[in-house]
Order: structure tokens, then sequence, then C-alpha cells
């Protein structure tokens, strides 16, 4: 390295790592300018996670070395990687919910045997940290009662009053509306502009574009390109990522809707704590269209297609549908209504979609395993269950096609295509899909999109749910908003675009709309 050139933030060298028999990081190179936002992107399993691991100390590498501003560090913990300076921000926050912002940023980080003291201080340390970095956040504040973009905000003031000029945040818009995304990017080139370096792991290509200098992509455990943002896009970087061209826009024709197949009328749900998830729902769901549920997680999408799927009972309000009155007094359990030709990816495939100590071919036919076709006399048709699961391994490109694998064996993307294939061709009335391509390689998205509109061409009527704002406006025909268990608006999808959808994801968009026409 020439004297000319300033150090690195981050610059690694051959870092390995290998889990038995997986080479989940090969070789990997990596320079990180200073005070640059540096974005690091790949499929699922690329080894994106398990190299911000190493950076942050959760793992060390087998070989390699890592250098911070041109001095090689020896990281074996996270306490090592705070000391030079290194700092992390989760998906999932790491935050004590019932203790206030400034309890839970000096937790562990007290200062002093006096508490008082140590507190003092630190308030006096965030106040300089919130100017400087333009971070504004209650102090005093419980963070159980702070929204989700305040409270992430609350995670990156932890790094930095730990002293980080090094940010790793990985996926930190996954729970965020649109508007928090955008004032969180705010936030990130505020802090660029101080001197922090931050690294950006996404997978979406949209955020990385709009908000990175400099790009890395990796692929299989090894790093296969860098790129300056100004000079790539979104086709290439796809391509970069899956090594063949990717077809990024869903193609479909506009939607033909016939009749209300499904009418929901003041659905409540009360979970066993007795809080009210679901708070007088309505919605009518017509064959041939794609009706979207938009909101941020948590805000009752997962249980509402737990009610509508016989998952969870109503609390009270009413369901039509296939003939039936489904109400708290006249409930359906899941296999009813799987009778009634109701079929449902669920969000999450681990808890609801599959026994992972199942083969595949067996995982194929959860809840049909009654089915006359998987059934002979006396024992289960196996010759038929393998022969429709390797026609649907090839037609949903499963990897690798084998019925026999156990189904934990396979990647979370290849999990998920058994799923919803196996939902999917059952040729239902309805299809409720939640989050249909969550941890799905890029590469895969596209067939399953192609699966849920050929579906709705055959004059099925599908609910989807989705946290991905350009998956429900990709795929939707109508849009409803939940906010906090209610809807709060509806909007034609060829009128929907991300500002509308964020603000009424917020429930901020009767205000807007009222001071508009004030």
């Amino acid at each position: 390295m020439s004297n000319q050139t300033p150090p690195y933030a981050i610059e690694l060298e051959g870092i390995s790592k290998r889990f038995g028999a997986v080479q989940a990081n090969k070789d990997i190179c990596l320079q990180v300018p200073k005070g640059s936002i540096h974005g690091i992107i790949g499929e699922n399993g690329a080894g994106k996670s398990t190299l911000m691991s190493i950076i942050y100390g959760f793992y060390e590498a087998d070989s390699g070395t890592i250098s911070i501003d041109g001095e090689q560090v020896d990281i074996r913990n996270s306490q090592d990687a705070i000391k030079v300076g290194i700092g992390m921000v989760h998906q999932h926050f790491m935050l004590v919910e019932n203790f206030t912002v400034l309890e839970n940023i000096v937790l562990g980080a007290e200062g002093g045997a006096v508490l008082k003291h140590g507190l003092s201080a630190a308030r006096e340390e965030l106040k300089r940290l919130e100017t400087e970095y333009r971070l504004d956040v209650d102090v005093d504040a419980v963070v159980e009662d702070l929204p989700v973009g305040l409270q992430q905000r609350v995670e990156i003031l932890k790094a930095l009053y730990r002293g980080a000029k090094i940010l790793i945040l990985d996926e930190p818009t996954g729970v965020l509306t649109p508007q928090e995304a955008d004032h969180l990017f705010r936030i990130l080139k505020s802090l660029k502009e101080q001197g922090v370096t931050v690294l950006l792991i996404t997978h979406k290509l949209r955020e990385i574009l709009a908000s990175t200098d400099n790009v890395s992509v990796m692929r299989q455990g090894e790093m296969v390109a860098h790129r300056e943002t100004a000079t790539t896009n979104k086709d290439e970087l796809a391509e970069l990522m899956v090594g063949k061209k990717v077809r990024l826009k869903v193609t479909k024709d506009t939607a033909q809707p016939t009749g209300t197949v499904l009418s929901a009328k003041d659905l409540s749900f009360f979970d066993s704590q007795g809080v009210e998830r679901l708070k007088k729902v309505s919605f009518e769901l017509k064959a041939g269209e794609i009706l979207g549920i938009a909101g941020v997680s948590g805000n009752g999408q997962s249980e509402l297609l737990n009610v509508l799927s016989g998952i969870a009972p109503l609390s009270s309000g009413e369901i039509q549908y296939a003939g039936q009155t489904i109400t708290a007094s006249a409930p359906k359990n899941a296999a009813q209504m799987r009778d009634l030709k109701m079929a449902h990816v669920p969000e999450d495939r681990h808890k609801m979609g599959l026994v992972t100590g199942f083969d595949a071919y067996e995982a194929a036919v959860l809840g049909y395993q009654n089915s006359e076709v998987y059934n002979g006399k006396v024992l289960m048709n196996r010759k038929a269950m393998l022969s429709e699961c390797e026609q649907r391994m090839t037609d949903w490109d499963v990897r690798p096609p084998d019925p026999f694998l156990k189904t934990a064996n396979f990647s979370g993307g290849n999990q998920q295509k058994i799923v919803i294939a196996r939902e999917v061709e059952q040729n239902p009335e309805v299809l409720l899909i939640g989050q249909p391509t969550r941890g799905v390689d890029i590469g895969a998205i596209e067939n399953i999109h192609e699966q849920i509109v050929k579906l709705r061409d055959a004059g099925k009527a599908i609910l989807l749910v989705s946290v991905e704002l350009d998956e429900i406006m990709a795929l939707s025909d109508r849009i409803i908003v939940m906010f906090d268990g209610a809807v709060v608006g509806e909007v034609p999808a060829d009128q929907a675009d991300e500002r509308t959808l964020g603000l009424m994801m917020a429930n901020a968009w009767n205000e807007e709309k009222g001071a508009a026409e004030a």
C-alpha cells in the first residue's frame, strides 16, 4: 500500500470459514474506504452473515486477516470488535423493552461504581451524539413505547456510544415503513458525513443503488464482484448474485375478477393474553384477483391468515365462504377449511409448513395425507407420493431434486418451494399466502410470482400477505393496508405508490389528506 493511499476502514485478506462440510466463506478479500457506505449483497447462503459475524467477533475465521485503519487486529469476540470501533445493528433488535432508552444504551457500559453518576455522564454524551449525528430520540422514553424506526435509532446510538466508527447494519429496513426507511438512510448519510463507515447488508437492490458508494457481491461463499454503485444497475447486480440473467419484473395482464368468493365481516381476534389482535376487519375477496395485505410486520396480518385458515378461532364477526357461515360459535378447523378448497402457505414455513425431520416426498403431502390419491387399501401409496413429488420438484426447480432428502437439509428457499408447490398444486379456490418469497433467492422469486399470477388467471382467489412493498405492488390487483390490527384503507393497485402505502402503514394517511384539504 503506497504512502499516498489512506488506510481502509476495513480490509479483509483471505478470510475463510468452514462449518463441517460447508464452506461458508472462501478466501474473502474486501476493502472498505473510510467514511463510505458499502453494500454487501448475495443470495441466501452466500455467506454474508457469516462474514459479518467474523468481523463482529461472533465467529473466528479459520484463516485470513482483518485490518482496521491499516492495523491488523485479532477479533475473537464482540468485545474485541467494540474495542477496535466496530458496532453492529442486528435485524432483530437487542433491546430490553421495559427499560428506558438511556438504560438500554448504558447497559453493559454503565461507567463508574455509582450508577447515578454513570447515567448522568451518559445523558450528556448522548445529547452530543444526537446533535452530531441527527439522531433525535427521547432518552427517558420506555423502549416498548417507541415505534420500530425509533427503536432502530436507539440501536445505532448504542453502537456510537460505545465508540463505533464502523457500523454494520443487517437487513435494517425489514421492519420499517418506506418513510422510516428513508429517514434511516438520511441518518446513514449523516453518519458518513461525520466519518463513520457503514457496512449495509440487504437483499433490496433498490436500497443498495440509492444509498451506497460501493457494493460487493457474494455468491456461494465467495466474493465475486466489487462495483462502484454509480456504475452498476439492478440487472447487473441480480445477474452477479445468481450467476445468470434474472427478470425482475412481474409480467401479468389486468385482472378479470368475477364473483365474491370469500366475505369477511367485523372479524375480531383476542390472543391468549387477552390482547385484541384483529379489530373488526372487513373485506371481500373475488375470484380471479390477488388481494394484497400491506403493513409493517406485527399489525394483525399473521392473525388474519390464521383466523381465515382455521388455525385460530374467531372471537367475533363472521366469514362467508363456500356456502358456509363461520363464526365464533360455528367454527371450522384447518382440516375442514382445506376440505372446502382453501389452501394456506404460512408465513413461517418451519413452525407451520413443514416437519423438518420428514423426507421431501412426505412433506409434499402434509395436510393432504388423507386424500385418496395418496392412500391404498391398507397403506399409503408411496409410489404415487414419490411420483408426484418428483414432478413438482421438476416444475418448481427444487434443488436438489431428491424426494428422499430430509426437509431440514434443503435451503430455506427450496423448503419454501416445497410448501408453495404443495398448496398451489391442490388447485384451491382460495389461496392464502404469507410472505411467499421470504428467504427465497432472487433467481427463484420469478418462478413463484409467475405461479401465483397463473393461479389468479385460472380464476382462483388469492389473499397475499407480504412485508415487501415491491412484492405487494407488483402482484396485487387491490391492496388493503393494516395498522394495529385494523384495516386503515384500500387502494387499487394501479393507483398505489410507496409513499401513499407507507403513510397508511404508519396510520398517517388520513392526517396528511386532512391537512392537504384544509
